[in-house]
């Protein structure tokens, strides 16, 4: 879509990116340098990007599923979510400093879960995967600020990097040339969260996964990995 097509709604908040909150505007505010004035909308969205990749931990277990739980002002203050909630963060966070963007679902094959996850989840697919699209420099690109760079650590996957540019989506290799991850069909990319269809497709896909209608099993991804090096 060109740039002078889109439509306004790509920049506005919602119930789910809700940039106007104070938690989300001071999260902005602590990830660019004096409020970003003086940088392009490029660098901003790298800013952030990192901002959401590192500022906040992946996390399957324990999260929240709740309309007020996949809000980003909910995710900041838990300081904790996965794709689907960092993805939102980083949506409203890039709208929020003027750059239009968009909420991409997609399953995946995810080859180096942990027994436990894998069991959760029913198998080695994970159903709505998220990630963020953003609009620089008149073309869309894909970003994806999801595993953070102490659990890529001990995952032994290499961190995703981003240059504002080039599409940053999971690598399919391992740091030991294993296998990660691969994506297998596409849902589409939404001007906002649609809710029922992502929450609704999780659940139906991964019944064993939730502890309760909105929230998934208690555990530890870092857990996790130690239990896989021992």
């Amino acid at each position: 879509m060109p740039a002078h097509a889109i439509d306004t709604a790509l920049l506005k908040p919602t119930e789910f990116l809700d940039y106007e909150s104070d938690v989300v505007r001071d999260f902005v505010r602590q990830a660019l340098p004096e409020g970003g004035a003086q940088m392009t909308p490029t660098e901003r969205a790298v800013a952030l990007y990192y901002a959401v990749r590192d500022g906040i931990h992946y996390e399957v277990y324990g999260a929240d599923l709740s309309r007020r739980g996949l809000q980003a002002s909910s995710t900041i203050t838990r300081g904790q979510g996965f794709c689907v909630h960092k993805s939102i963060v980083y949506a409203a966070a890039v709208r929020s400093v003027g750059i239009p963007s968009r909420i991409y679902y997609g399953d995946v094959r995810n080859h180096l879960a942990s027994p436990r996850l894998e069991e959760l989840m029913g198998g080695k697919v994970f159903t709505f995967h998220s990630l963020t699209t953003v609009l620089l420099e008149g073309k869309w690109v894909r970003a994806t600020p999801v595993f953070n760079r102490l659990l890529c650590q001990l995952y032994k996957i290499k961190p995703l990097e981003f240059d504002g540019r080039t599409d940053s989506m999971y690598h399919p290799y391992d740091d030991e040339g294993r296998r990660h991850m691969e994506f297998l069909r596409e849902h589409g990319e939404f001007d906002d969260v649609p809710y029922d269809m992502v929450v609704g497709g999780i659940r139906s896909a991964h019944p064993k996964l939730f502890a309760s209608q909105h929230s998934t099993a208690r555990g530890s991804l870092v857990a996790d990995a130690t239990m896989r090096k021992g």
